[in-house]
């Protein structure tokens, strides 16, 4: 392998030192802070990582980031969000009005697991991942409850869906950048490299 893959991840608001942790613990991969719009040229994906929607989709208008991103997605950049990141992405959000990137076909529910005193563990087995369940970490987590005819469903739980990819895009309920297993990070890099 000869370049590294170039990750960034959206440093607005919420667990990006977690993702960039597990990042660096991925062979050919580095992963960058990313907080202004042009910097959206210099990175082979994106994560956009857990944290507050509403927050975080208020930031990136502010910053002038919404449409360069939007923009950037629809024209193929691999894109992975995690918990409020799912949020970002889905078409649909079934309790808020508010849409943000807008471009996943799915539909999800902000909170669906309750508050943060809601908070909990969990593993599933999750397609592409090997036969090891994987560690699930539930923060205020959303959950998928439509998803469209070009997504597919990698995990469920208690059955919800909790995982998903479509094309370039991929989202997550749980937050893998809390656990040590850094097997979804891999697997969102070979994505990349896929759709490179």
């Amino acid at each position: 392998m000869s370049a590294a893959l170039t990750i960034g991840v959206l440093s607005l608001q919420g667990g990006v030192a977690e993702h960039l942790a597990a990042l660096a613990r991925v062979d050919g991969v580095r992963g960058v802070p990313v907080s202004k719009a042009s910097e959206l040229g210099s990175v082979d994906a994106i994560i956009l990582p857990g944290g507050e929607s509403t927050a975080i989709g208020r930031l990136l208008r502010d910053f002038g980031m919404a449409d360069p991103l939007r923009e950037r997605i629809a024209a193929g950049l691999p894109a992975w969000g995690t918990c409020a990141g799912m949020i970002l992405l889905a078409k649909d959000i079934d309790n808020d009005d508010r849409r943000h990137v807008g471009l996943m076909d799915i539909s999800v529910r902000r909170n669906a697991y309750g508050g943060q005193l809601s908070s909990f563990d969990a593993s599933a087995v999750i397609d592409g991942l090997g036969e090891r369940p994987f560690p699930l970490v539930f923060i205020r987590a959303p959950v998928i409850t439509r998803t469209g005819p070009a997504v597919e469903v990698l995990a469920s739980l208690d059955g919800r869906a909790i995982a998903c990819v479509q094309g370039a895009m991929a989202a997550t309920s749980f937050h893998p950048e809390l656990t040590r297993d850094e097997r979804f990070h891999r697997w969102f890099a070979a994505l990349a490299r896929r759709e490179a």
